[in-house]
């Protein structure tokens, strides 16, 4: 078969093409092993598939789509200029966050947790953080987005690729609790994947920004969440600063990826 022929099949045949071709390259190794020590296997077997994820879009973006700089091709460049747009990034997830959670501290909303741990939190949430935000962003802004690019344009590609990162992150067993979680949890995560996206685009395709964007707005989430930093006075609504702790899944949430959003317009004009 001459690979080259799958670069002009249409979007879903050619990322299905691709996830069957990942699958059938992972499964022959995970099935037996997970059979044979179950559970304990789990994170190791999705280190495996990710890293052959990294491999197949080295292999696909040079022999299907004929790129001499795959991952360059998809926005992963090194370069220096994309290390500092992913600190610029770390800089304006971690500093939106913390200011969001201030603010409502400020309002009485929350109130600081005595004795809570948070500093021992910092190192293993930065590198948590900034693990989460290359793995999704190389997924979803990377190597998905440009293939729906491809077909679909930069209008259709980003309402398609936010919403597949949004329902691939929505709590379902919550959502069956209560539609106030899709109420607020779907528009945050619809809005970040947006935010993410803009971050891509403003960077000439880079993604050193959205990575580093989104590991910083983990990185304060996970310090505040696994310290249980702060805790909710109760005096407003969950939905109003985030059902379940979550606060982008929040009205004030929301209103600040709004914000990131205008920000990162300013940046795309910079």
């Amino acid at each position: 078969m001459n690979v080259t022929k799958i670069a002009s099949y249409a979007a879903p045949a050619r990322l299905g093409l691709f996830l069957g071709t990942l699958l059938t390259i992972w499964l022959p190794i995970a099935a037996p092993l997970y059979l044979i020590w179950g559970e304990p296997t789990g994170t190791g077997l999705a280190i495996l598939l990710y890293i052959e994820f990294i491999a197949l879009i080295w292999w696909w973006g040079r022999n299907v789509e004929q790129k001499a700089r795959p991952y360059a091709y998809y926005g992963l460049v090194f370069s220096w200029q994309n290390w500092q747009e992913c600190a610029i990034g770390i800089g304006l997830g971690g500093a939106s966050l913390s200011l969001l959670m201030l603010l409502e501290l400020g309002l009485g909303w929350f109130s600081w947790r005595t004795g809570a741990d948070w500093q021992h939190a910092i190192l293993p949430g930065l590198l948590t953080s900034m693990g989460v935000g290359f793995a999704e962003e190389l997924l979803f802004r990377g190597w998905l987005l440009t293939e729906l690019e491809k077909d679909y344009g930069n209008g259709r590609s980003l309402v398609l690729n936010s919403s597949i990162f949004a329902l691939l992150h929505l709590n379902f067993a919550k959502l069956v609790e209560s539609f106030a979680v899709m109420g607020t949890q779907l528009p945050g995560l619809l809005l970040l994947g947006m935010d993410l996206v803009w971050a891509r685009r403003s960077r000439f395709g880079r993604l050193g920004l959205a990575i580093g964007l989104h590991g910083g707005l983990v990185w304060v989430y996970y310090v505040i969440n696994t310290t249980k930093l702060l805790v909710p006075t109760k005096a407003v609504p969950e939905w109003v600063t985030g059902i379940g702790g979550n606060p982008i899944a929040g009205m004030m949430g929301i209103l600040f990826l709004g914000a990131i959003a205008f920000i990162l317009n300013i940046l795309k004009r910079a």
